[in-house]
């Protein structure tokens, strides 16, 4: 059976229901041999480096997500000064998120361009999230010049014009458990016209599990119930799936 990675999921947000050990035993069980944690916030991202540094399994990232309020707005040295280290492969998650949060929001497209400018300074890819904000991201992307780096758009759930910008901006499309939802007819047009060299897989657990089991607490070893899924509506063989999506992530983080 092939392996796959789970390209984003949040390890220390399951310790209420999976020690470390328990989330790597059930990856490998489904043959997952890799899983990118990603940071919320930088005081959690030491946590996920030592992580990422006991377990070959394990990759890091570095970031403040979108909807992280009422904190002290990171200058790029604080953010480079972690990102810099040999287990962090990518910036974020970061990106706008015009949904959970109200008002002012010029705070989050500034927190937005100093990632992205210390993705360039470090020569790493970016992990962007955007929800209700996808024309000011591409925008963004755009005017700070973060093709030079690349990256994935995490949890895709935007139109086909905004994952053909995103592509061309030399970005990934990432496909979470959403996809595999009765009610996400239009993500799933979007899935089968994305390239299979363009795309990747996550769960983003511990939210979002793909059927059948939504609903509950999700984790990286579900990534693979995502994969099948989109390989059947693709109509691809399972193992060129996994096989391409899985280069696709080694290649875009190095």
């Amino acid at each position: 059976m092939s392996s796959l990675i789970d390209s984003h999921c949040h390890i220390p947000l399951l310790n209420e229901v999976f020690t470390v050990k328990q989330i790597i035993e059930n990856a490998k069980q489904n043959d997952i041999e890799h899983m990118l944690c990603v940071a919320i916030d930088l005081d959690g991202s030491p946590d996920i480096i030592k992580l990422a540094s006991e377990n070959s399994m394990i990759s890091a990232s570095v970031g403040i997500h979108p909807n992280t309020e009422l904190i002290k707005e990171p200058v790029i040295e604080e953010i480079i000064a972690l990102a810099s280290q040999d287990e962090v492969v990518a910036i974020g998650e970061t990106g706008l998120d015009y949904f959970r949060s109200e008002g002012d929001l010029s705070w989050q497209r500034d927190r937005f361009r100093t990632h992205i400018n210390a993705a360039k300074e470090l020569n790493k890819p970016l992990i962007i999230h955007t929800r209700e904000s996808k024309v000011d991201v591409i925008r963004i992307l755009k005017e700070e010049g973060a093709a030079q780096v690349g990256g994935v758009m995490h949890c895709f759930v935007e139109d086909w014009e905004t994952a053909q910008a995103a592509m061309e901006l030399n970005f990934l499309i990432s496909f979470s458990g959403i996809v595999t939802f009765k009610n996400a007819k239009d993500l799933q047009e979007v899935a089968k016209l994305v390239p299979l060299k363009k795309m990747l897989v996550e769960t983003d657990s511990p939210y979002l599990a793909p059927v059948p089991f939504r609903g509950k607490t999700n984790q990286p070893a579900y990534v693979r119930h995502v994969a099948e899924f989109i390989s059947d509506l693709k109509e691809i063989n399972f193992d060129v799936f996994a096989k391409q999506t899985t280069n696709n992530f080694y290649k875009l983080f190095n």
